[in-house]
């Protein structure tokens, strides 16, 4: 019989809605019902896509005798992260302090009253590999809620006023310097694995945002080092196992230090971030592998993750079935040598294994190999090579596919609306800003009310009641200013700056400092505030940006200000912690250059005008603002930055200010490009 969760709308809470264990969604009423039982509360916190969480699930919470003791001693709360991320970061802050390291699933340990007192990760159903068994830790965390009550009060008392005290004393100072960022990047360049590409060692996720940093410092200075460190990246992820070398896109991450074999999931963010970087790449180089890796991810985001209802699902599952029965990580993905003969015959298979680095041994599990391009230097047939693939992918499709989270994320769909706008007018493909323009349209009708407060997530068509973060205002802002500069349609911009005044009024204190959630959103043990960069840009470097940005297309003020208060934590954490806040220095390099500002005027179907705009897109100035407009037409009422911009005798003309200054107009895209930099 189907317990409560059956009636949520997170694919990660119904994929619990049959467990024999007597689930809560995060509620007043699974406290009160714990108070009322006076039993502690299990939270469980994964999301849907989350290899080990499916393993958990399996183990234990679908065992019989584990649930049936979870529903006598326990009041059991399943959270779905990316639906509660307010909820996931002040419990995960919590077991990273107690235990040093964190991770989903999460297992934590609450009094009635919401305050965590014992924690962990995944915990098999026996003791293995010296972890204790799932039923040993709740027989003992039963045992001492029955016996040592009042210890488990100190313990949790302790840990919520310890989080209580935890204060971001860098608010609301200065922005960045130029030496603070020239500091930042020797600190990456001693982090940079230069023979492998990316940061640090395994597991080595993508660097999404240090990479933009590291472009952009490029622009502005001239640093070939930075610029040598983007593309070495870039280049070794493109050819390894994190990169679906059949289908496009990125896996989330790669479990050793040379992007070989990756945790299979696929997320949307990682793509999105991934496809504008390698757009930036190949805008900065010419390169035509960053071109490729670029659309082939925009292809994959509109084939695999676009929803009938234009938006964007949160991510595929690692796992899948392999064929025989068994629900395997990266089964739909891996090769062994028999399955290229079986489906290339003994030629071509032995061209793929070569070209693919496909061996005997494997590079995965079971002989099996994780796809990659080993070889950069060996010249091949590329009409061959492409009729493997193709005809690899069409057997691959045959295989029993990854689940897919159809939940949309707004902010996440704010990435992809702006990765999308931009590989769309970059490389000629209106298919691209047409998918971008769908996303938002869905996001201003189903997530968006009549107050410009945002839900975080809807499926189907139907919005959740949960309430947006900080990260979805600030990266749907961002989205929506990434399509006007593309499409010249101002609305984008007013839909941005409603948004970005939500941020000012709900998510700031007096001294300029961000938290993630409203100052009106329900109240947790600890009001969630995280400057850092992880997997995707946090909701307070993402929101400098955004104000930054509107700041420039409007003239305003105060939303110049409010990001300059904000990038104040990028001052302190920049040169100790790059590589967790790369997105801050990329504005924090928005801010040394201006950042300019370019009116295109003139009919929007004249191919001068066109020229003019592009040439603009193009430009590579860190966080440069793009406006396109007729003239005097209703679009300058929404961008400011249009107003009194006439005609050059007649022909369509370009505007470039910086600093509050505005050079003379040009009808000449050779003379823009020089104005900005290119010429």
């Amino acid at each position: 019989m189907p317990n409560r969760l059956a009636h949520e709308t997170s694919p990660y809470l119904l994929q619990h809605a049959d467990n024999p264990v007597d689930w809560w969604p995060w509620s007043p009423e699974a406290f009160t019902d714990a108070r009322r039982r006076d039993v502690p509360v299990l939270l469980s916190v994964g999301y849907s896509s989350c290899h080990w969480c499916h393993v958990m699930a399996h183990e234990s919470f679908e065992d019989e005798e584990i649930a049936a003791y979870l529903n006598e001693h326990f009041v059991s709360v399943k959270v779905d992260r990316e639906e509660r991320p307010d909820i996931d970061a002040v419990y995960m802050e919590a077991v990273q302090a107690a235990t040093g390291h964190g991770g989903w699933p999460m297992t934590v340990f609450l009094t009635p009253d919401a305050e965590p007192f014992y924690f962990g990760t995944y915990f098999p159903p026996a003791p293995r590999h010296g972890m204790p068994g799932f039923r040993q830790v709740l027989e003992g965390v039963a045992a001492a809620w029955r016996d040592r009550r009042d210890e488990v009060g100190e313990v949790a008392g302790r840990i919520v006023g310890e989080l209580s005290q935890r204060t971001l004393g860098a608010a609301g100072g200065p922005p960045p310097a130029a030496d603070e960022l020239h500091m930042a990047l020797m600190a990456l360049t001693r982090d940079f694995d230069a023979v492998r590409g990316g940061f640090g060692g395994a597991p080595k996720f993508p660097p999404s945002m240090v990479l933009e940093f590291l472009l952009r410092h490029h622009v502005r200075t001239g640093s070939a080092a930075a610029l040598d460190m983007v593309t070495a990246t870039c280049e070794a992820m493109a050819r390894g196992g994190i990169h679906d070398q059949l289908g496009g896109g990125f896996a989330r991450y790669s479990v050793d230090n040379g992007w070989v074999v990756p945790h299979f999931e696929k997320m949307l963010y990682d793509n999105a971030l991934l496809c504008r970087v390698y757009a930036h790449l190949w805008r900065a180089t010419g390169s035509g592998l960053a071109r490729r890796v670029a659309l082939d991810t925009a292809d994959f985001l509109v084939r695999e993750l676009r929803t009938e209802q234009g938006g964007f699902a949160s991510a595929l599952d690692a796992d899948s079935d392999d064929g025989q029965g068994r629900h395997r990580e990266g089964a739909y993905y891996v090769w062994t040598p028999e399955q290229l003969r079986e489906t290339l015959g003994e030629a071509d298979a032995e061209l793929a294994a070569d070209y693919f680095g496909v061996t005997d041994e494997g590079t995965f599990e079971e002989g099996a190999s994780v796809l990659q391009l080993p070889d950069s230097e060996r010249l091949v047939d590329a009409e061959r090579i492409a009729s493997v693939r193709e005809r690899l992918l069409a057997a691959r499709a045959r295989r029993p596919r990854p689940g897919r989270d159809d939940k949309i994320v707004a902010g996440w769909n704010g990435l992809a609306i702006a990765a999308l706008a931009e590989a769309g007018a970059y490389f000629d493909r209106p298919d691209l800003v047409q998918a971008a323009t769908d996303a938002a349209d869905l996001l201003v009708r189903t997530h968006m009310d009549w107050n410009a407060r945002l839900f975080r997530t809807s499926l189907d068509g139907v919005a959740g009641s949960h309430a947006g973060v900080l990260e979805d205002y600030a990266n749907v802002a961002e989205g929506f200013l990434a399509l006007s500069a593309v499409t010249g349609e101002g609305v984008w911009v007013d839909f941005a700056g409603l948004l970005l005044d939500t941020v000012l009024i709900r998510f700031r204190d007096e001294e300029g400092a961000l938290f993630d959630t409203a100052d009106d959103a329900e109240s947790l043990i600890r009001r969630p505030q995280d400057p850092t960069d992880n997997a995707t840009p946090s909701g307070w470097t993402a929101a400098a940006g955004a104000l930054l940005t509107y700041a420039a297309l409007t003239g305003s003020a105060p939303h110049r200000e409010a990001a300059e208060r904000a990038l104040g934590v990028v001052r302190v954490l920049g040169p100790k912690a790059p590589r967790f806040i790369g997105w801050g220095l990329s504005v924090a390099e928005a801010l040394l250059d201006g950042p300019y500002e370019v009116a295109v005027v003139g009919p929007l179907d004249d191919p001068a005008t066109g020229e003019l705009h592009r040439t603009a897109l193009l430009s590579q100035r860190p966080g440069l603002a793009v406006a396109l407009g007729e003239p005097a037409s209703a679009t300058a009422a929404e961008v400011p930055l249009l107003a009194d911009r006439p005609l050059l005798d007649g022909r369509p003309a370009a505007y470039v200010c910086r600093g509050f200054t505005c050079d003379a107009p040009t009808s000449d895209p050779e003379e823009l490009a020089a104005k900005l930099g290119r010429g």
